[in-house]
């Protein structure tokens, strides 16, 4: 009789222990149906304590037995999952679930459907807290995919992230400042025309040499750029001298520093079989061989075409 009588406080201890489980969208020690079980064994043994020993362990193995199941049972999240095999307790109402309690996630990337708002996304690509691709230039191609990155912001692009170059003269739209050039026209940086004997600005030789200042280094690199963008163009490195000393020296000297112009641009990617070397020395003047100012333009080196 006390036995039973034990089991039956445990049984209902247990209840109600673990009926506090029952509330949707808990989450706690009562969603486990290992710590109910322990819950209701406790209370068996605290039932049966003021009788003997056995109906303590009698009230402990009927109250570990109900507490597990009733809170095992349960669906505390009422996602449509039993507790005891909801590996995500605590979903959000409403969510759609696995077999397993946890939400879907159909494209792998990491982020549930319900936050995903780029479906879809390619197995093995790096996302953003929207499921979406990084885009770390924002021109709305991801970065996978981007052929271009570092766009300049608000630059139109086409599907592989390269700014367009409508045209077709290896200007990007955004430098071109002579859109609509025809086809096949040689071009300079700005995307205008390249003129016919198109000075190298700012590129100068060391005093009485063919030794290419530091400073005019950087300013190759824009012969470089129009030399590649017009690969197919034969072109003439031609070099000039102002009037001051022998002209057979000039001549010469002329010569040395076309070729030391070509040397570098070779060296730096343009085509060699295209190009051409040809000084004139001091015979083709711009300026006033009697200023200083008109001998610096008159010693200068141009590419013709």
């Amino acid at each position: 009789m006390k036995q039973y009588r034990t089991a039956v406080i445990s049984i209902v201890l247990a209840v109600l222990l673990s009926a506090c489980a029952s509330g949707p969208g808990k989450s706690g020690w009562y969603d486990q149906w290992g710590a109910c079980a322990a819950a209701g064994a406790a209370a068996g043994i605290a039932a049966g304590a003021t009788d003997d020993f056995e109906t303590a362990m009698a009230g402990a193995a009927g109250g570990f037995v109900i507490g597990g199941a009733i809170c095992g049972m349960q669906d505390t999240d009422a996602d449509g999952v039993k507790n005891y095999k909801d590996d995500c307790r605590g979903s959000v109402a409403g969510a759609i679930v696995d077999s397993r309690g946890c939400e879907l996630d159909s494209d792998g990337d990491g982020v549930v459907d319900r936050l995903d708002e780029c479906p879809g996304t390619p197995p093995g690509v790096a996302v953003n807290e929207r499921g979406c691709e990084y885009d770390d230039d924002g021109d709305g191609v991801p970065n996978d995919r981007d052929r271009c990155p570092g766009t300049p912001a608000g630059a139109k692009v086409d599907q592989y992230g390269c700014e367009l170059d409508s045209d077709g003269d290896g200007v990007v739209d955004s430098m071109d400042k002579c859109p609509n050039t025809p086809k096949g026209t040689p071009v300079d940086a700005t995307g205008c025309e390249l003129a016919q004997d198109f000075r190298l600005e700012g590129v100068r030789f060391e005093f009485d040499s063919a030794k290419l200042t530091a400073d005019s280094i950087a300013k190759l690199d824009t012969a470089i750029e129009i030399l590649k963008r017009n690969a197919d163009d034969k072109i003439e490195i031609a070099g000039h001298t102002d009037s001051q000393g022998d002209a057979a020296y000039n001549q010469g000297l002329s010569e040395r520093r076309a070729q030391a112009v070509a040397d570098y641009l070779v060296a730096n990617g343009a085509n060699a079989s295209n190009l051409s070397v040809k000084g004139y020395g001091e015979s083709e003047p711009v300026a006033d061989n009697g200023t200083e100012a008109g001998r610096a333009a008159n010693r200068r080196v141009e590419l013709r075409h």
